[in-house]
């Protein structure tokens, strides 16, 4: 299916410029404080991308947009992995940041009308062939592949499956999808969009403290080798992977509210593990397992949450657009919280942070759901 296999481009083309960081930093001497602020103009440029990208699928078409934002996107990868200077390398960063923005709205949009027009789960299989595709592309960067010349062949393979792209139709869902939790109808209104988005927002929070700091964790908490700190962070993956394969169908079988409950539970479980690891012998085993229960968990709540916000009716790409934008600022907060907590207290009290939001997702993500599907069916 051609947005698979855009979703699949996506996860490398992600993959390529982190993985390019280090190589980066190296060649300019940027040191911990000029890549903070690279990642955040990165951020900045996305988030004031996305509303107008929600804006313009709107009114031109997400394939459309997805056709141009894709390679255009691979191709601004170029610019950070030729940069000479630390200026014209924040500039590249920013205009690839804006160009990331436009490919997410674009991309999730697509993939939440393909999924009303099959009328079945099929969020999270994306998601897992995202996955997939940064595993690859990581590979392909500490193989040797230099970002440029990758840029430059991602652009290329980008067109095919964007050129391949059917123009979606929008069905009425049927029950296995909107689970009597979201129905078609009229978008919702900003305060059920803002509530999403902070969902999203802890969401992102919670997933990203686990894929920065699970490693350092290990290391820092439990005196794990770096070895083994690398190998909690290929194990958080692994299970993210396998989970997000298997979520659409379990999606489909509970219902929206359901699995977010059950995902945030889940994941609010393994953060447990990990906080009472250091005080348990074999504390290690129990911090590994507790990683994965985490990714286990968080793999399936930003499909659910894109999936009901695009089912949601009318106006899909300006309701992405509006939920990500906000989802985005965890992403921008959730490394500079983490980091004051562990710096002024310790790294396991900063662990408490993305538990209790693991729980607010488990608690508040399923009145939310089914808020939407009271609203856009007209029931008070």
């Amino acid at each position: 299916m051609a947005i698979s296999a855009c979703y699949h481009l996506t996860g490398a083309l992600t993959a390529l410029w982190g993985a390019a960081l280090p190589a980066t930093d190296t060649r300019l001497n940027l040191g911990p404080g000029r890549l903070g602020n690279l990642l955040l103009i990165l951020g900045i440029g996305a988030i004031i991308a996305m509303p107008a990208a929600g804006r313009l699928a709107d009114r031109t078409g997400s394939r459309r947009l997805l056709r141009l934002a894709g390679p255009l996107c691979a191709l601004g990868l170029g610019g950070p992995a030729i940069a000479t200077s630390p200026a014209w390398l924040f500039c590249a960063t920013f205009v690839l940041g804006l160009l990331m923005g436009t490919l997410n709205v674009a991309l999730n949009t697509q993939a939440v009308l393909m999924e009303r027009q099959l009328s079945r789960p099929i969020m999270s299989t994306l998601h897992g062939t995202w996955t997939l595709g940064a595993v690859l592309g990581g590979a392909a960067v500490t193989a040797g592949l230099h970002p440029a010349i990758g840029a430059f062949l991602l652009a290329i393979l980008f067109w095919v499956p964007a050129k391949a792209l059917p123009t979606p139709q929008t069905p009425p869902l049927p029950t296995a999808v909107t689970a009597a939790a979201v129905v078609p109808g009229a978008l919702p209104g900003f305060p059920i969009l803002a509530a999403l988005g902070v969902l999203g927002g802890a969401a992102f929070l919670t997933e990203g403290t686990a894929i920065d700091w699970a490693g350092i964790h290990a290391q820092r908490v439990l005196g794990a080798t770096p070895a083994t700190g690398s190998l909690v962070y290929t194990l958080f993956f692994v299970s993210m992977t396998i989970v997000r394969f298997t979520g659409d169908r379990v999606r489909a079988r509970l219902g929206p509210p359901r699995t977010l409950l059950t995902a945030g539970l889940t994941a609010a479980s393994g953060y447990a593990l990990i906080l009472v690891a250091p005080l348990l012998i074999g504390g290690l085993f129990l911090a590994i397992a507790g990683w994965c229960l985490t990714a286990a968990g968080m793999a399936l709540v930003w499909p659910v949450i894109a999936s009901a916000i695009g089912t949601a009716g009318n106006g899909t790409a300006k309701g992405l657009s509006t939920v990500t934008t906000i989802s985005y600022a965890g992403t921008l907060a959730g490394p500079a919280l983490i980091g004051y907590v562990a710096s002024t207290s310790s790294l396991t009290m900063a662990m408490i942070l993305p538990a209790v939001l693991a729980l607010v997702v488990a608690l508040a993500g399923p009145p939310i759901l089914r808020s939407i599907g009271r609203h856009v069916s007209g029931l008070p």
